[in-house]
């Protein structure tokens, strides 16, 4: 199972994390992986300049809601497809 937090701190919330979110929850239903994508909404991971915080697996990395679907498809699924979450 793949963990995916996505920040809804104040900053990240004005950096779009609510589109991100959609972008995601559309995503994992196209792709039909809800038993393989965990993902959840996370208050302030302290990673304000980041973008929108988003964390798979404990790594942090910056989204941005135009780059959330290729961003999905290139680390999610990525860790998805090699089953490299624990």
């Amino acid at each position: 199972m793949v963990d995916v937090c996505v920040c809804i701190g104040t900053s990240c919330h004005l950096k779009g994390s609510y589109n991100v979110i959609q972008t995601f929850q559309q995503l994992i239903e196209e792709r039909k992986l809800h038993d393989r994508v965990n993902m959840r909404p996370q208050f302030c991971m302290n990673q304000c300049r980041r973008g929108v915080s988003v964390q798979v697996d404990g790594e942090v990395f910056g989204v941005s809601p135009d780059g959330a679907k290729g961003f999905f498809e290139t680390t999610v699924l990525a860790r998805v497809a090699t089953g490299l979450s624990q």
